[in-house]
């Protein structure tokens, strides 16, 4: 069989080519959101930020932190995970440019100000991790039209204000970490009703009301795990309809002003392993089926006012569990 002169293969590849090229295009927009962060963000990020293309551009690698995928002919920003560099300044708000993004992951820097409401265009995010920053002002309530959204990481911050009652709004979420801001009012009593939600965690705030309120429908809590409510001013006692949440392991109570008599029907949650009642106003004894219980490894119950001999179970410690057990 003849050859195909050079010329003739040239020009049966060259649109092959061309097409290659384009298929490797990153969208523009997200292009020049990620140069406008770049601009923004101090030494430490920009240093290992080389070329304009932020998917990588001929011999030169995707940008640190920055991942992309393709769709249809072009590549487009899918995930950005810059932490631990001590980024200073504003929230970028550049960052809410990125239509696609499906994770966020700023925590551990210095960020300031509050989270702008264009947070509110990432309907795709499913993670959205800001812990361990300076953000202030309160928490958009922007964040209840992120319908994906399964992880939300808040915590250790200056939040203020009340608790956004949409984040009810959010079917797939279930991780909610606001601890240790500075947030008042009460829970949204619609949390409850997210059908996913495993751990809860608004622990070291000044939130205030009754866990009765957050329990007074039926089949609140569906797949509720870990239940922080610790170092707040909550008030009155444990409602027995908290049995209901069956899948209940962690309960953290501690340092509050909760008050009354400890139910015996809490003692029938079936995997509640860690309960700390600590430094309330309880009253009265200890139901005699939590020492019964099969799964129960510690109790606190120091600083109340409970019967003398009333014992606690197990050793004495902080409960620290890992940020990898909440991700996936």
């Amino acid at each position: 069989m003849a050859r195909a002169p050079l010329a003739i293969l040239a020009i049966l590849v060259s649109p092959l080519l061309f097409s290659a090229v384009a298929l490797s295009k990153t969208l523009k927009r997200d292009v020049k959101a990620l140069n406008e962060i770049k601009a923004s963000l101090g030494w430490r990020v920009v240093y290992s930020w080389v070329g304009d293309d932020p998917c990588g551009d001929g011999d030169l690698p995707p940008w640190s932190g920055v991942t992309c995928s393709s769709q249809g002919d072009y590549r487009v920003v899918t995930e950005l995970e810059v932490y631990a560099v001590s980024i200073v300044g504003p929230f970028p708000t550049a960052v809410t440019n990125l239509l696609d993004l499906t994770r966020l992951d700023l925590h551990n820097n210095k960020l300031t100000g509050p989270i702008p409401p264009q947070i509110g265009r990432l309907k795709r995010l499913r993670i959205l991790n800001l812990r361990w920053n300076k953000l202030q002002d309160v928490i958009p309530s922007e964040i209840g039209e992120l319908k994906s959204l399964t992880h939300l990481y808040l915590s250790f911050n200056n939040f203020k204000g009340e608790i956004p009652a949409e984040l009810a709004n959010l079917p797939e979420l279930r991780y909610l970490y606001l601890q240790e801001n500075r947030l008042t009012g009460r829970i949204p009593p619609g949390l409850c009703n997210l059908p996913n939600l495993r751990h809860l965690d608004v622990g070291n705030n000044h939130l205030v009301g009754t866990m009765r309120e957050l329990t007074r429908n039926e089949g609140c809590f569906p797949a509720l795990r870990n239940f922080y409510l610790n170092n707040n001013y909550f008030t009155g006692g444990i409602p027995a309809q908290l049995a209901n949440v069956t899948n209940l392991e962690i309960l953290y109570l501690s340092f509050n002003k909760m008050s009354g008599i400890i139910p015996a029907e809490i003692a029938h949650i079936p995997k509640l392993t860690f309960l700390y009642l600590d430094h309330n106003q309880f009253s009265g004894r200890i139901p005699d089926a939590f020492y019964k219980h099969p799964f129960l490894k510690e109790m606190y119950i120091e600083g109340n006012s409970f019967r003398p001999g009333v014992k606690p179970i197990g050793v004495h410690r902080v409960l620290e569990l890992s940020d990898s057990e909440f991700l996936f």
